[in-house]
């Protein structure tokens, strides 16, 4: 069959991410099936998009989509008129089956095959497309594959993806040069599953709770692909590069004995580890650490569920700073236990740390499949009847977030490293000037003071 595989993502604040998932379905499927991936990044949505669907006629059209929202409940923006028009774009030029993917869609897979008028839909890991695709040649019937829904049918939500991932990297794709030319950054994914329980994370819901590591060696060989394909930096995209410490001093000592020459980051968890971890990470190529701490008070983090405590969170944070690593920490103020005074005691333990940036969301979204969404059924702040497809934040009780906003805008006053949210159009405009300069990578150190 002829398969064209879409990322509708056109999200690029506060850079634009290379849409990895794409390559992993494409590697599940190409050595029975003719494929095309296109990135709706790279690509005009409607001409463009007619042009490459009628210059290719597939038998069949995936989209991924990535993202529902943008998760900031200061400017809240929803993506599901963006990709209604996709899907409306698509009908116009091709009677070919659509199928919908990736991780916002399994997040509300009823709801949105109703709203696009999809065909089928993959819950969790794209993979099962492979499955899907068998099905129709064989005749037979989809709707028994778990991770498979049909039309307006019933999900089955499946085990995480049993196979191996097999990521197919193109480096002659047409939408590569997108991310070459803005910023330079490509991706990877070392392992899948998340053993943290954060209250307000869907990670475990479609990937599993169950880290599946990838081999070193074998992210390292692909580290070295990015590379040569003209990469100059790469972005670590775990959910927490260091839920499994052993796992990730493997991968980065990996990449040092392959001869990677690029820096690269990654998303980490402030929980306790070896004593040199960081030390050993940055002798092999680590540049910036994103924790993502949310909150500097325990009482908070305890709500949150959190895997660590104020003072773990300080000392990795020290750790990072003693190996002449990049810094920043993710804060997301005003979820459940938050009061007026657990933000003060946040934002006074936030101005005693050096050498870091902040990025500071306030309001906390809520999605299916998570311990906030019961939380918030529990305390009457949605129901079970209501969609919240459109974004719908946790209401503290004892302060309102235009509160929380209010303290955050005081303390940030004339601190250009205490970053709201993503930092909104205006850091994109700034990052996309610097990038079109030379300058490569997520570039939030400039801004450390």
């Amino acid at each position: 069959m002829k398969v064209l595989l879409i990322s509708a993502n056109t999200l690029c604040e506060p850079y634009p991410v290379y849409p990895l998932g794409l390559d992993y379905v494409a590697g599940a499927i190409a050595g029975s099936h003719e494929v095309l991936c296109l990135d709706l990044n790279s690509l005009d949505a409607h001409d463009g998009l007619a042009n490459a669907v009628n210059s290719f006629e597939p038998d069949i059209i995936g989209i991924s989509l990535r993202n529902i929202d943008n998760t900031d409940a200061q400017h809240p923006q929803g993506f599901m008129g963006h990709y209604t028009q996709v899907a409306q774009a698509i009908r116009e030029c091709s009677q070919a089956p659509i199928v919908l993917g990736g991780t916002g869609f399994t997040l509300f897979a009823p709801e949105i095959m109703r709203l696009l008028a999809a065909d089928y839909g993959i819950i969790g890991e794209g993979e099962r497309l492979a499955l899907l695709l068998d099905a129709l040649e064989l005749g037979d019937d989809p709707a028994a594959i778990p991770g498979v829904i049909v039309g307006a049918g019933t999900v089955q939500k499946p085990e995480p993806w049993p196979g191996a991932a097999v990521r197919r990297f193109d480096p002659q794709a047409a939408h590569l040069p997108h991310y070459l030319h803005n910023g330079g950054m490509l991706n990877l994914q070392t392992k899948r599953g998340c053993p943290f329980r954060c209250v307000y994370c869907s990670y475990p819901f479609f990937e599993g709770s169950s880290m599946q590591c990838e081999p070193p060696e074998r992210i390292a060989r692909m580290a070295m692909d990015l590379q040569e394909a003209g990469a100059k930096y790469i972005f670590i995209t775990d959910s927490a590069f260091n839920a499994d410490c052993g796992h990730s001093l493997a991968v980065a000592k990996a990449f040092k004995r392959s001869g990677l020459g690029i820096p690269w980051g990654g998303f980490f968890a402030p929980v306790p580890g070896p004593a040199d971890y960081f030390s050993i990470l940055a002798e092999c190529g680590l540049k910036h650490v994103e924790f993502g701490t949310e909150s500097l008070c325990d009482t908070v983090l305890a709500a949150y569920r959190k895997p660590f405590l104020r003072d773990q969170a300080l000392a990795a944070h020290k750790a990072a700073n003693a190996a002449g690593l990049h810094v920043a920490h993710y804060f997301l103020l005003g979820g459940p236990g938050e009061t007026a005074e657990t933000v003060a005691q946040s934002l006074s333990e936030m101005d005693k740390l050096e050498k870091t940036a902040f990025f500071i969301f306030i309001g906390m979204r809520i999605y299916p499949h998570t311990v906030l969404y019961e939380i918030a059924l529990r305390e009457g702040q949605i129901s079970t009847e209501q969609s919240i497809l459109e974004p719908v934040f946790y209401a503290p009780s004892s302060n309102s977030l235009a509160d929380i906003a209010s303290l955050v805008e005081e303390r940030a006053q004339g601190k250009m490293h205490w970053i709201r949210a993503a930092g909104g159009e205006q850091t994109g405009r700034i990052l996309s000037r610097m990038y079109r300069r030379g300058h490569t990578g997520p570039l939030w150190e400039h801004l450390i003071r």
